[in-house]
């Protein structure tokens, strides 16, 4: 991508400046999408068609850009990787797999034979076919955030099934990358050799990935994780060199890359990880979107507004349909249904780097990679009012959805969706020896415990000793995201740096936490401050040690004193 760019004289003199033009002009128009309630990357690729040759021609820095654009690829297979909570996939049971895999195949078939009639090859058809059955993970995570519904039951069915597609996408690359390599092979070569050529490396691959993970990387993340710097570049140098041994053993960085963060999943640390590169991958990836919509010809994209329209409708009408036939079948609501099938109404970032990869591969033209865009761009804006407006759009709609579904047969109002059993009472940060104290305290009298701390000492300790903890920062707004806040009636926070406290308090007020929070000052100052933020009790260790003590000296005569 990015080639016609390429061979563009230089707008500018040199290439800092413009990189700094660049991230200006990204800066405006992501502004402009955001006040619109657009995903940013809808903006980023506005930001590459302008700047791209069938504009303004200011994108000449083509290797800078692709270079950075590969490292926020990477990057973006590494985090998923990193997520990929095979929990969730157990605990949504069938309805996550049968709702993934069922969408991906109903998708993919149809959309196979919608591409066929408007024209296209079977190889064009195929990959455009691919592109139209993933939906962003990233996205709907955002949206179903910033509604507050990610532990509604439509979020987590949503999120289950996202994931399948997660790991399916990742498994057409690989097939791809195969199927490209065996047709640049000689021709006595035969396909089905490649094929075996490349099980045997991918089980030699994965087989040493493996191994270290079960005697190299945890120990080796507990001594990193002293340092979180130190960490954080690790886990990038972890994903670069990943993605860069998977290329040469002839699959692609991006799955390399993908196996670099599952190695990581099992950590302790990977919601550390994840949590502070995402502003990274976010960067990174808005060179991949500039150097896509730089790389698009307007002039040919005219020509394609005929099948992107007929593509986006499918989209935005009959995956959303799909979805609500699987889960009406499987006995959930129609509501429940319709809810989750929105999520579904658009293509992801991934159908692009699919196409992008399909492009660098021969399987596909510029044209067709256009159209993949195109789609994006149009189901993408269209799909995020109408998650946004979800449930406005339910109750205009709900009087002819009667048909999906099935009567006297409700999924969600019995089963391991709804029960709450092994939830979390209360969410504790800061195991110190006053942390420690509370959730000792806590588990004797019979709580269920969730503590959370930065010193991986501590982790493994109290791990060690059974306890319900994960590593992770109280400061850092992304990682109270992966928290399940709507379960826990407390969260209380044993740490006594007031902009600490404060911080976890606007972040927990910013991802709607409804329940009592408790932190900890070292003065009535400070408590003072910290009441005023928002917090429902506050902590003073000494001052509450010395009233108890004085309680326990003198009991009941004490308090007739006072």
């Amino acid at each position: 991508m990015g080639e016609v760019a390429g061979t563009m004289t230089p707008v500018f003199s040199d290439v800092f400046t413009e990189m700094a033009v660049l991230l200006l002009m990204a800066a405006v128009i992501g502004a402009i999408g955001v006040r619109l309630r657009q995903p940013l990357i809808v903006a980023f690729i506005a930001v590459g068609i302008l700047a791209g040759p069938s504009v303004l021609g200011w994108v000449s820095a083509n290797d800078q850009v692709d270079l950075l654009a590969k490292l926020g690829i990477a990057l973006l297979l590494f985090v998923v990787g990193l997520k990929l909570d095979l929990h969730i996939i157990r605990s949504m049971g069938l309805v996550a797999l049968a709702t993934g895999l069922g969408q991906v195949f109903f998708t993919s078939v149809v959309g196979y034979f919608i591409a066929l009639s408007l024209g296209m090859t079977p190889v064009m058809a195929i990959y455009v076919a691919v592109a139209l059955t993933f939906s962003s993970t990233i996205i709907i995570v955002k949206l179903l955030s910033d509604k507050r519904e990610v532990d509604a039951l439509h979020g987590r069915i949503a999120i289950g099934f996202l994931i399948v597609q997660d790991i399916v996408v990742v498994l057409v690359m690989i097939g791809l990358t195969a199927l490209g390599h065996a047709s640049e092979s000689s021709e006595t070569a035969s396909l089905g050799w490649e094929a075996i050529t490349v099980l045997i490396k991918g089980g030699l691959f994965i087989a040493c990935i493996g191994l270290l993970m079960r005697y190299v990387l945890t120990p080796l993340l507990h001594q990193l994780a002293k340092s979180p710097e130190l960490l954080v570049l690790f886990a990038i140098a972890w994903a670069v060199a990943l993605g860069a041994v998977g290329a040469h053993l002839g699959f692609s960085k991006e799955v390399g890359a993908f196996l670099a963060g599952v190695s990581l999943a099992s950590t302790p640390y990977r919601e550390a990880i994840g949590s502070r590169l995402v502003s990274l991958r976010d960067f990174l990836l808005l060179f991949f979107f500039i150097d896509l919509g730089a790389g698009l010809d307007l002039t040919t994209l005219g020509a394609q507004a005929g099948p992107a329209i007929i593509l986006s409708l499918f989209v935005l009408i009959g995956n959303p349909l799909i979805v609500m036939s699987i889960l009406g079948f499987m006995g959930y609501r129609k509501r429940t249904g319709f809810l989750a099938g929105l999520t579904v109404a658009q293509i992801s970032e991934f159908s692009l780097i699919l196409g992008a990869l399909g492009l660098s591969l021969g399987h596909i033209d510029a044209d067709t990679m256009g159209l993949i865009t195109l789609v994006g761009l149009i189901t993408i804006s269209v799909s995020t009012y109408m998650i946004l407006y979800s449930h406005l759009l339910y109750a205009r709609l709900a009087q002819w959805l009667a048909v999906f579904e099935r009567k006297g047969v409700h999924r969600e109002v019995v089963g391991d969706m709804t029960t709450e059993e092994n939830g979390v009472e209360v969410i504790l940060f800061g195991l110190g020896r006053f942390g420690a104290g509370i959730a000792r305290e806590l588990h004797l009298r019979g709580h269920r415990v969730l503590s959370v701390d930065f010193d991986p000492d501590l982790v493994r300790r109290h791990e060690e000793d059974g306890y319900a903890v994960c590593f992770g920062d109280a400061e850092d707004p992304e990682f109270l995201a992966t928290l399940p806040l709507m379960q826990a009636a407390w969260v209380l926070s044993s740490l006594r740096e007031v902009p600490v406290n404060l911080a976890l308090l606007h972040g927990l007020r910013n991802h709607g936490y409804s329940g009592q929070v408790a932190v900890t000052a070292h003065s009535t100052r400070d408590a003072g401050l910290l009441q005023q933020a928002g917090a429902d009790r506050v902590l003073i260790p000494y001052a509450d040690a010395a009233a108890e003590a004085v309680d326990n000296l003198f009991g009941e005569s004490g308090s007739n004193d006072r």
